[in-house]
């Protein structure tokens, strides 16, 4: 014998008939699922405003400003950073600057010099680096 009775979906407030022995809350499955999003959605939603209220309570209990003291103690502490790293750092591992190429240019006191980890080339000419140019060219030892 079937019962005729009628149940009210809890989604979506409509009349259906139960298919199932047990009492069913809702019509369908898309049904049972979009209630559960809007329960998951409802509780992060909540959570999160009342994370929103503490933190804004204790924001308005304190002001923060830019004061003297604090932009001093921030410089002191970036030049102190700088400071140490350039002091850890290997002289071979700083960066090269102007003055150390140009100094690097009267050091070799010449335009052309020898590039020592090529070959020569199918002539037996030897491959020089021209300091003025700053290409490759190949010359023959005499």
């Amino acid at each position: 014998m079937k019962d005729n009775k009628f149940y009210t979906c809890a989604y979506c407030f409509k009349e259906f008939e139960p298919k199932r022995r047990r009492v069913q809350q809702y019509c369908s499955n898309t049904c049972r699922s979009k209630a559960y999003h809007a329960r998951k959605t409802n509780t992060l939603t909540t959570s999160k405003s009342e994370d929103l209220a503490i933190t804004n309570n204790d924001n308005n209990s304190q002001k923060e400003t830019m004061s003297l003291a604090g932009v001093g103690n921030a410089t002191a502490g970036t030049l102190a950073a700088d400071a140490i790293k350039s002091l850890l750092t290997k002289e071979s591992n700083k960066p090269a600057t102007k003055g150390d190429l140009t100094q690097l240019l009267e050091k070799l006191n010449s335009r052309y010099h020898l590039v020592s980890n090529m070959p020569p080339n199918a002539l037996g000419q030897y491959p020089y680096f021209d300091m003025v140019e700053g290409v490759v060219v190949y010359f023959r030892l005499s």
